[in-house]
């Protein structure tokens, strides 16, 4: 799981992201991103009930996408807020390293579109 300190811990933080930030949207998961003035990355995960209506599943889904986020942390561009929305149950039983290369892809339009401003 990834550290709470780079975790949202209110729904205003993410309001405000959804509000101000931009979205990619991709098949089965968006990104919705914001440059923050805190000094270190913040990351939130959405999984709705119209996805899974299972709370188990759905924790489950939120739990692989930390994961895969905190394995990866590194290569995160830093300072920004992310909310990854997933409104595709396949996440659920994807293989993890397909998981990976959809979250890798996110984050590196999310880089290219911060890049062009």
């Amino acid at each position: 799981m990834l550290s709470k300190k780079y975790r949202f811990h209110s729904r205003g933080g993410v309001r405000f992201v959804y509000q101000k930030g931009k979205t990619i949207r991709r098949p089965g998961m968006s990104l919705v991103f914001l440059n923050n003035e805190r000094g270190f990355t913040r990351v939130a995960v959405v999984v709705s009930k119209k996805v899974v209506k299972s709370a188990v599943k759905r924790n489950r889904i939120r739990r692989r996408v930390y994961e895969a986020l905190r394995l990866n942390f590194d290569l995160v561009p830093k300072k920004y807020d992310y909310i990854f929305v997933v409104f595709s149950k396949e996440v659920l039983d994807m293989p993890f390293s397909e998981l990976e290369k959809k979250l890798g892809e996110l984050v590196a339009e999310a880089k290219v579109c911060y890049n062009k401003e």
